[in-house]
C-alpha cells in the first residue's frame, strides 16, 4: 500500500483517530501501531509479513545471550550473521547465483545452480539495518532488552519501515518505551511536509520522469547529446524530489503520531565535495555506513593507505546495497574513488583547497560527478549504462535536438543559485501558518492540497527506495 494511494489517505484518518483516542495508554497506541504497521507489510504480500515476524522473533530471543551472557560477542556475531544472511538470500540470491553459474560453466564444469523465484520482501534493507543498530547498541549496554512488542514495532514502524529514514535503536526504542501520554508534534510542520512530498513526488518528480528522463534513458541513441546531458541533470533532480519527498511524507506521519524521524537531507546538491555530499544526501544511511562498517574496518585509526582502503570498501558496499546489480556496485565505486582521491588531495595540497580557490566552481564540479555517477544507478545494466554515455560523447551531430536547451540550461543554473533560498521556504510557509487562527487551519490546508491535487499529473508514483 503506497503512502499516496486513496486507500492509504482514507485508512490513515481513521487509524489516527482510533490511535489518539488511546492518548493516555501509550502501550495501547504500541500495540495499535504494531498492528498497523503488520497490515501495511501484509499489504504487499502476506508472506513479508510471516518472513519479518520470523525474523523478529528470532533476533529478540537472541537479544537475552547477548545482553547477559559473558561471551556476548559470539552471540552478537551470531546475531549479525543472522541479519545479514537473512539479508543476501532474499536480495542477493539470485545475483550472486548468476554470477558462480556463470564461472563454474566457464570452468567447463556441466552442473546448473537450481534457481528459486524469490521475492525482496519490503522493507528488509531497512528494517535489517534497525536490527544491526539495535543488536549492537544492546551489546554496548546503551539499551536494555525491550519488551517483545517494543521490538517487533521498533523493527517494523510503518512510517520508516518501506524507504527509511534509518532509525538507532538507543534514540528510537526511547520515543516507543515512553509511559506518559505522547503529544503531536507541530502540525503545521507536518501539513508542510505533507504539502512538500506531494509537490516533490506528485508533480516535480512526475514531469521530470515524464519528460526528460525516462524516454531519454529508454533510447539514449535517438537523442541529441544535450538531450541526454539534460536528462542527466532531470534524474539527479527526479530522484532528489522523489526520496526527499517520501522522506517528507513519513517524517509528517510520524509527527502525527507523536515520533521524531532522524533528518535524512540537507541541501545536497550544494556539497563543496563528495565527502560533504554524503554528509547531506540519505543521512540516515551514511553515518549507519559510518558507525557499522567503516569504523568496524579500522576507520581511519591506522594508516592513510589503510583509511582508503576502508572507505572504498564501505563505498562499495554502499553501493551494493542499493541493488544486486553490478551498475549499483559501479555507482558505488564512483563514489569510493572519488572520496578516496579527494582525500589523497587533501593530504597533498591542503584540505578542501579546491573550496577555498572558489567555493561555487567546488559545488559545480562535485554536481557534476554526482550527476555523472547517477548516470550507472540510473541504468539497468552495464551495457546501457555505455550506451548512454556513448550517445552522451557521439550525438552532438546527425540528431534532432528534441528539447527547448537554450530555456532549460539557464532555469538549472538559476535553480542551483536560488537553491539555498528555496530551502527557507519551507520554514517561512511554518511561521505564516502558525499565524493563521486555528479554527481556520483546516480550510486552508484543504484549499492548498485540493490546488496541488487537481494539477499534479494523473497516476502514484513508485518511491525509487522502497525497491532497495
Amino acid at each position: 500500500m503506497s503512502y499516496l494511494s486513496i486507500e492509504f489517505s482514507v485508512l490513515f484518518p481513521l487509524f489516527f483517530l482510533l490511535y489518539w483516542a488511546l492518548a493516555k495508554k501509550p502501550l495501547y497506541q504500541n500495540g495499535l501501531l504494531l498492528i498497523a504497521s503488520y497490515a501495511v507489510v501484509a499489504s504487499f504480500d502476506i508472506n513479508f509479513l510471516a518472513i519479518l515476524i520470523t525474523y523478529s522473533f528470532v533476533l529478540y530471543g537472541l537479544s537475552f545471550p547477548i545482553y547477559y551472557s559473558k561471551r556476548s560477542g559470539i552471540w552478537l556475531g551470531i546475531a549479525i550473521a543472522i541479519a545479514i544472511i537473512n539479508l543476501c538470500f532474499f536480495k542477493y540470491f539470485d545475483f550472486f547465483r548468476v554470477q558462480v553459474q556463470a564461472f563454474i560453466t566457464g570452468l567447463g564444469v556441466d552442473y546448473a545452480i537450481p534457481g528459486i523465484e524469490i521475492l525482496l520482501p519490503i522493507g528488509i534493507s531497512f528494517y535489517t539495518f534497525h536490527s544491526i543498530s539495535y543488536l549492537v547498541s544492546l551489546k554496548k549496554k546503551e539499551i536494555g532488552i525491550p519488551s517483545a512488542i517494543d521490538f517487533a514495532l521498533f523493527l517494523s514502524f510503518f512510517p520508516s519501515l518501506v524507504a527509511g529514514p534509518i532509525n538507532r535503536a538507543k534514540d528510537f526504542l526511547p520515543q516507543i518505551q515512553v509511559t506518559q501520554a505522547r503529544e503531536i508534534g507541530n502540525y503545521n510542520q507536518a501539513f508542510v511536509l505533507i504539502l512538500l512530498a506531494l509537490i516533490k513526488v506528485l508533480c516535480l518528480n512526475t514531469a521530470l520522469a515524464d519528460n526528460f528522463v525516462d524516454p531519454v534513458f529508454a533510447n539514449p541513441s535517438n537523442y541529441h547529446s544535450l538531450d541526454i546531458l539534460l536528462a542527466v541533470y532531470a534524474y539527479a533532480l527526479q530522484i532528489f524530489f522523489n526520496f526527499s519527498g517520501y522522506t517528507n511524507l513519513v517524517t509528517a506521519i510520524a509527527l502525527l503520531l507523536g515520533f521524531r524521524l532522524p533528518i535524512n537531507f540537507n541541501m545536497p546538491y550544494f556539497a563543496n565535495n563528495l565527502r560533504d555530499f554524503w554528509q547531506r544526501w540519505h543521512i540516515s544511511l551514511s553515518t549507519w555506513i559510518r558507525d557499522y562498517i567503516y569504523i568496524p574496518l579500522g576507520g581511519n585509526r591506522q594508516s592513510f593507505t589503510r583509511t582508503q582502503v576502508n572507505l572504498f570498501t564501505a563505498m562499495t558496499l554502499s553501493g551494493l546495497w542499493h541493488g544486486a546489480s553490478f551498475t549499483f556496485i559501479v555507482w558505488g565505486v564512483i563514489h569510493a574513488l572519488g572520496i578516496v582521491l579527494l582525500n589523497i588531495g587533501d593530504r597533498y595540497w591542503g584540505r578542501d583547497r579546491l573550496s577555498q580557490v572558489s567555493i561555487w566552481f567546488a559545488r559545480f564540479i562535485t554536481f557534476q560527478y554526482v550527476c555523472f555517477a547517477w548516470i550507472f544507478f540510473r541504468s539497468v545494466t552495464l551495457s546501457d549504462a555505455t550506451e548512454f554515455l556513448t550517445a552522451l560523447a557521439h550525438n552532438f551531430t546527425g540528431v534532432a535536438l528534441n528539447t527547448n536547451v537554450i530555456l532549460y540550461f539557464p532555469l538549472l543554473l538559476i535553480a542551483f543559485f536560488i537553491y539555498p533560498l528555496l530551502a527557507k521556504l519551507p520554514d517561512l510557509l511554518v511561521k505564516l501558518l502558525d499565524k493563521i487562527v486555528w479554527i481556520y487551519l483546516p480550510i486552508v490546508w484543504v484549499i492548498i492540497l485540493l490546488l496541488i491535487l487537481t494539477t499534479a499529473p494523473a497516476g502514484i508514483p513508485n518511491f525509487i527506495y522502497a525497491s532497495f
